[in-house]
């Protein structure tokens, strides 16, 4: 009986086969990483998938809206009264315009994040914090130009912080309440950002500086206890009633 001649047709299939298996299994080790990373939440979600986010008949509220919604309160607790300070102490009609327009602004910016905390339960602050005062407190000791100066200038560093933020919960809450909040805060914030440049006072050049520097006019909001919330949903009655807050705008006094 003859020996078969090899199979050399076999060891080269065998071959072909091994690198065939190689080669795909290093496209699979090339390929995972990248499907993997395509099936991560996106960090810039990350928030709104997190254990503090709660459901409200409005969309889902996560951290960062209810300290978008305190900051907004926060806010206007220090600039109201800057702006009345200029109502009353700028020596040039732009300084006494742009002090009223912060006024009327934040005023009526002020009803609608106090409306709206008494919806979603977030806790507010009732008077400015420290280093609020302390701006307060400069500017009430400044007199003449000195005081349009500062005011002009902190103002609009404040609003320079503060307006991204306005314009980057509007793009990513998914709370209409909130959504909404933040349309009224930016076009506040852009109208009175028009209105302090119309004064002639800022240095845009110093203004770009101190916008890149870490220290920043907008602090967050401090911590509130939940019993000093804004009270009770408003009621069916009375849908127009508003929340009490000890340091609450006081109503102007007439022009006429």
């Amino acid at each position: 009986m003859r020996p078969r001649p090899p199979l050399k047709g076999r060891g080269i299939i065998s071959g072909t086969g091994l690198i065939i298996t190689c080669l795909a299994a290093t496209a699979v080790a090339l390929l995972y990483p990248l499907w993997s990373y395509a099936h991560r939440p996106d960090p810039a979600s990350a928030d709104v998938l997190s254990a503090q986010t709660v459901m409200t008949p409005y969309g889902p509220l996560s951290a960062r809206d209810r300290d978008f919604v305190a900051k907004v309160r926060l806010a206007g607790l220090w600039e109201l009264p800057a702006g009345e300070q200029a109502e009353r102490k700028g020596t040039t009609a732009a300084v006494r315009a742009a002090g009223q327009r912060l006024v009327n602004g934040l005023t009526s910016l002020d009803t609608h994040v106090r409306t709206v905390a008494t919806q979603l339960g977030v806790p507010l602050a009732n008077q400015p914090d420290q280093q609020q005062k302390q701006w307060l407190d400069a500017l009430d000791s400044a007199q003449g130009q000195d005081f349009d100066r500062q005011f002009a200038g902190t103002l609009r560093l404040a609003y320079g912080r503060v307006f991204p933020l306005a314009a980057q919960i509007r793009a990513g809450t998914q709370n209409s309440l909130v959504r909404g909040l933040a349309d009224d805060a930016g076009a506040t914030l852009l109208d009175h950002i028009k209105a302090l440049e119309a004064t002639g006072y800022i240095d845009f050049a110093t203004l770009s500086r101190e916008l890149t520097a870490s220290a920043s006019p907008v602090p967050s909001p401090p911590a509130v206890a939940p019993s000093a919330a804004v009270p009770v949903t408003p009621s069916a009655n009375e849908p127009s009633s508003l929340p009490s807050a000890t340091t609450s705008p006081a109503p102007r006094p007439s022009s006429s």
